[in-house]
């Protein structure tokens, strides 16, 4: 969210930044927002106004009441009597008009954050320019796709050639896009899980488990409302949500708080289930545990000063990249095009991983500068040396998701007897098993 000062001031900037987020039905927000903004801060004048003439009111009638008491004359008491109705009538009058100016002022001040909350984020110079996800653009490639001289089965047909998963049960449980992991795939799951928790720790991180619910002010603090809808699953006759992502409970943390500028910058990988709508229709390739309803994710979070924060940017998205190459699995960073960036990112990129099965890259993983969007929603701030107060810039990227983590891992190691090659760094989290071998084929 932009600071309403910034929209006042820079109203074509921000208007030029909704034309390169192919956003144009909300460019008339901006000089509504502005026009609102100056007829909210004149209500508040009219309001501070009010209130000193009614409190001078007030004042007058103390002396006009002592003036009354003592007085004898007839006529004299008579004339001090009616300039004190006369005072409590202005006072009245006052109030009156004072409570109307209120509830003007809050429409308006309602009506200024709807608009502020969805006017999007300023983007940065470095993103491309685009209106969706075709135009992301390719920037790196680590390690070298390869495609083998065997075909590769559907990730659930290599699964359950280790009777390692049970769709159909779970389907008959909770319905589709569910899942049973069992077995060597299950350990491998939580293997990958594992041992990313210990990698992030080795940089430095705290690893944290959050909570999986949370409630709405901190939904909206973190997310734009068309993400929301597409992902938040409410708890019924409750003001609680199922967390998408646990960026969104880590961020929520800090809701309402001031942190010591010598305590940042704050680095902390969290785990945690995740729970998705994932509304929309879904090609083939989404079968399987591409797209579901509950996964499971380790996440890195990191709060800092906003000059650190593009620092903090190049190294989260190579964390997973150094992440991906020690398990042996070929990626590629793709950055973001502006029209495929959610409204409160600043600019983001995803960590794509190669597909020898499909000879093509998919997302792994998702890096993001949001600035300081969440920090002015949820109003975190930063208490300098100075003594002076501004707001955190905060970062997310994913670390693993295991579900689609797991496709790109079983079809980079598979052999072609069906086996699958275990790396080095996770033989330890799988009892020193460097082969699993099918159980049948």
């Amino acid at each position: 969210m932009l600071d309403i000062k910034f929209v006042r001031e820079n109203p074509d900037a921000v208007k030029e930044n909704i034309r390169k987020k192919f956003q144009d039905a909300k460019l008339p927000l901006v000089d509504e927002v502005i026009e609102l903004d100056g007829k909210y801060r004149k209500c508040l004048q009219e309001a501070e106004n009010l209130k000193a003439q009614r409190n001078k009111l007030s004042k007058a009638n103390g002396p006009l009441f002592g003036q009354l008491k003592k007085c004898t004359d007839e006529a004299k008491k008579e004339e001090l009597q009616a300039q004190i109705d006369a005072n409590n009538a202005a006072v009245k009058a006052d109030a009156e008009q004072l409570a109307a100016l209120d509830t003007e002022k809050d429409q308006m001040a309602a009506r200024i954050q709807e608009i502020m909350y969805t006017i999007p984020n300023m983007i940065d110079p470095s993103v491309p320019i685009g209106p969706d996800d075709t135009h992301n653009v390719e920037a790196q490639r680590f390690g070298e796709p390869v495609v083998p001289d065997f075909p590769i089965p559907y990730h659930t047909e290599i699964m359950e050639s280790f009777d390692g998963i049970d769709m159909d049960a779970a389907g008959r449980v909770a319905g589709n896009g569910f899942y049973y992991l069992l077995g060597n795939i299950a350990r491998l799951h939580e293997a990958v899980l594992a041992y990313a928790r210990d990698f992030m720790i080795s940089k430095g991180f705290t690893y944290v488990i959050p909570p999986f619910m949370m409630h709405g002010n901190v939904v909206q603090g973190v997310m734009s409302f068309p993400e929301m809808d597409a992902m938040m699953y409410k708890i019924e006759g409750e003001d609680l949500y199922l967390i998408g992502t646990s960026e969104h409970t880590m961020i929520g943390r800090f809701i309402d708080q001031t942190i010591d500028e010598a305590k940042l910058p704050l680095t902390l990988t969290s785990y945690s289930p995740c729970f998705r709508k994932e509304k929309g229709a879904h090609g083939i390739e989404e079968r399987g545990i591409y797209r579901i309803h509950q996964f499971e994710k380790q996440e890195m979070i990191v709060v800092c000063r906003p000059e650190e924060s593009n620092d903090w940017y190049e190294k989260l998205w190579r964390y997973s990249v150094e992440l991906f190459q020690n398990m042996e699995i070929p990626v590629r960073q793709l950055v973001c095009c502006s029209g495929d960036l959610a409204d409160l990112k600043v600019k983001s990129c995803d960590i794509e991983a190669w597909s020898p099965r499909q000879q093509k890259y998919f997302e792994v993983c998702s890096c993001s500068n949001l600035g300081d969007a969440q920090a002015r929603r949820l109003h975190i701030r930063v208490k300098g040396a100075d003594g002076k107060s501004y707001l955190a810039h905060t970062l997310n990227n994913t670390c693993v998701a295991p579900p689609r983590m797991l496709i790109a891992f079983l079809e980079n190691h598979l052999q072609a007897d069906g086996s699958v090659t275990i790396p080095k760094v996770l033989q330890p989290y799988m009892g020193g098993l460097e082969v699993m071998v099918p159980n049948h084929k």
